[in-house]
Parts: structure tokens; sequence; C-alpha cells
């Protein structure tokens, strides 16, 4: 007959069962990772071909018309003492602080009404995040006083940015948690904000010149 004591030894040295105790632990830890390495891999995948996006709206901007209403023509002659003679029309912005009137710098959303909004975002859609729309870009035109002559085409630093983005996880982290069976927020880590980029070019008299 079996004593008690000797059912309490074999009890604790039996190992059968161990490995499915083991994998019942290991395998969220290796889900949320393996899906983690998956969603920060297409996050980079993103970032990266954003970053080249952003490039080819801002060249193509540079060489378009405005995306936003209210950016000038031309560079207009800035205040003039009475004291002086005025500058003649084709003289360098840069020459003196007062040649050419500071423009304000234009921001706005892109909007496909706009035929030069419209073709970058035609050009880039691809490359962006999924839920990313033309709204997301931002269009800036900023005065530099040394680009650009009195009377000349207005010549602007332009500047596009995307912007206001989430970057949405394939499978949300709380799913992942909750293989565990811990008790976790709805959507916990389902999205992050994408970060936002911006290039800056000197335009190339926004397509309003004769010469180019």
């Amino acid at each position: 007959m079996t004593s008690y004591p000797g059912m309490i030894r074999r009890f604790r040295a039996n190992e059968d069962g161990a490995a499915i105790v083991e994998f019942t632990i290991a395998m969220p830890l290796f889900l949320f990772v393996f899906f983690g390495l998956l969603d920060f891999g297409r996050l980079a995948f993103h970032y990266v071909t954003a970053e080249r996006a952003m490039h080819v709206a801002a060249r193509v901007a540079a060489v378009r018309p405005p995306a936003c209403n209210g950016v000038p023509l031309i560079n207009a002659r800035g205040l003039i003492s009475q004291s002086t003679l005025p500058p003649d029309f084709g003289t360098a912005c840069s020459a003196a602080s007062d040649v050419c009137a500071a423009a304000v710098a234009v921001t706005c959303v892109g909007n496909s009404a706009n035929a030069t909004a419209s073709e970058i975002w035609t050009l880039i859609q691809g490359a962006m995040p999924n839920d990313a729309t033309i709204a997301n870009l931002s269009f800036n035109y900023d005065y530099d006083r040394n680009l650009g002559f009195l009377g000349g085409p207005y010549v602007p630093v332009v500047t596009v940015e995307v912007q206001n983005l989430n970057f949405q996880f394939l499978s949300p982290l709380s799913a992942i948690v909750g293989i565990s069976g811990a008790a976790v927020a709805p959507g916990l880590g389902s999205d992050i904000p994408f970060p936002p980029m911006s290039v800056s070019l000197p335009a190339e008299d926004l397509a309003l010149g004769t010469d180019g």
C-alpha cells in the first residue's frame, strides 16, 4: 500500500504537463513581440516612403502655381523714404531691407479643388499611410528677401508638410495583451501619432515667369 507521504513526493517530482504550462506563459509574450515587430516595421516603411514623398511634393510645389490663395504674384516695392530715390525695378530684394515689400506668409491645407495640390496628391498618395488624405498636406509660402528682384515674380520659400496623421496597427496591441487574460482598455495601442515631416525649397517663380 502506497503511503501518503510517498504520493506527495511522487507528485512533486512528476513533470508531466510542464511543457504546456511553459507554452501558455511564453506564447502571449512571443506574439506580443512578433506582432510588435511587424507593426513597427510597417511604421518605419511608411516613414521612409512618406519622407521621400515630401521631397517630391516640395519640388513640384516649387515650380507650380501656388496651392494657396493669396500668394502675391510679384515682388512689390517696399516702403520708400521721401529723402531717397526709389530703387529701380530689377533691383535684387536682398540689396536692402526696404527694396521689396515683405509679404505675409501664406499657409493652407491641401484642397483637391486646387490644381497644384491635386497634382501633388496624385503623385504621392501611394507612398502615404493608408488613412492619409489631401487635407493632411499643409503648404506654406514664406517671404525671403534673398530671393527675387523688385517687380519680378514673387519667389518665396515653399514648405510642404504632412501632419495630423495617426498610424494604425494591423493587430491592436490590446488584443495581444488580452491573450494573457489581462484586463485592458479597449483600443490600447491600436494607433499612435504619425511623425509630422516637412521639406522646404525656394520657389522657381511659381511658374509665373516667362523663362522657365
